[in-house]
């Protein structure tokens, strides 16, 4: 008896010499899709790919000024302020799982799968805390440009230690107090964000003047779907891992428990309740976008899978950003 020929599902068109060499393909979407979806600052940034080197300038320009001409005088031209803006690549940051042979083997589920959304979530994660650290940056920060519209001003509200419905309220003030200052600094109202913790954002959404039909026009959420849109004209978004501490080490490195090389985005955010913002707030430089990479370990018997990116985050434009904090 001929012995049986197994389908190599694996195997692109019969023709490769591995026979896993579609698996890698399978596993990469999983991840994009996963980081895609977990990421709640997408669109909170400006985004900019560079395909070597280790930073990139963000060029800054000051306001021209306007005046009368007088008659018969010479033209030359107002001076106009100016200045750069270099973002630095971090560290490469990956997250990794090593899969045993014997352990896949003995599992009754696809735990590849598993991993591999698990993977995107920590990476999607770290990168929303990277950007809302650097907004909170953005928030406390003086203009990069001499004659800027910076404020480096904070507003306060009183939401912790006050009952549901007066921090609710309180929140509402913050916001609008929030689009005033945006307004004052001559920030573009399309594309403004208010990242918030989840407490706060469901007292929103279960405060009669921030969904009732005679405030909001009906079309703000509500008390039935839980959630509230937007106020002031702001999106309100509700992150369940926004940063309420003082940062000021990194990462550990990859398998040590000891602080990594870089220290990206330091800043102290005891206490906050909310960041609003303008995407012209922060920059972000990728040198390497999301990507995967899967090998087959015949010295340990399984398989390696790291899901990495490499990118930077800085401040722009601080006149973008305001903080919301406790009092």
């Amino acid at each position: 008896m001929s012995n049986a020929s197994p389908v190599k599902f694996g195997n692109a068109n019969s023709g490769s010499t591995r026979d896993d060499a579609l698996f890698l393909k399978v596993f990469a979407g999983e991840v994009i899709t996963s980081f895609d979806r977990a990421s709640k600052t997408e669109g909170a940034d400006m985004v900019r790919s560079i395909s070597n080197g280790k930073s990139a300038s963000f060029p800054v320009l000051g306001r021209i000024g306007a005046a009368y001409h007088a008659v018969g005088a010479e033209i030359l031209g107002d001076a106009v302020n100016s200045a750069e803006k270099v973002i630095t690549i971090n560290d490469l940051l990956i997250s990794s799982v090593f899969v045993a042979n014997i352990e896949e083997a003995k599992n009754h589920w696809d735990v590849r799968s598993a991993y591999s959304q698990e993977m995107g979530r920590a990476l999607a994660f770290q990168k929303d805390k990277h950007i809302l650290q650097t907004i909170g940056q953005a928030s406390l920060a003086s203009a990069n440009v001499t004659g800027g519209d910076a404020t480096n001003s904070t507003t306060n509200t009183s939401i912790a230690s006050a009952t549901d419905a007066t921090a609710a309220n309180a929140m509402i003030d913050a916001i609008f107090a929030a689009a005033k200052e945006l307004d004052g600094n001559y920030v573009p109202s399309e594309g403004r964000k208010c990242f918030m913790r989840l407490e706060e954002y469901y007292k929103l959404a279960n405060a009669t003047n921030a969904v009732n039909v005679d405030f909001s026009g009906g079309a703000n959420g509500g008390v039935a779907s839980g959630r509230v849109l937007q106020i002031a004209g702001i999106k309100l978004i509700a992150v369940p891992h926004f940063v309420t501490s003082n940062i000021t080490t990194a990462l550990p490195d990859a398998g040590s428990a000891t602080q990594g090389g870089s220290k990206p985005q330091a800043v102290n955010l005891t206490a906050y309740e909310g960041l609003v913002c303008h995407p012209s707030a922060v920059g972000t430089v990728k040198l390497m976008d999301l990507a995967t990479e899967m090998d087959y370990d015949i010295r340990r018997q399984g398989t390696l899978m790291v899901a990495k990116y490499a990118m930077g985050h800085g401040v722009l434009r601080p006149e973008s950003a305001v903080g919301i904090k406790d009092a």
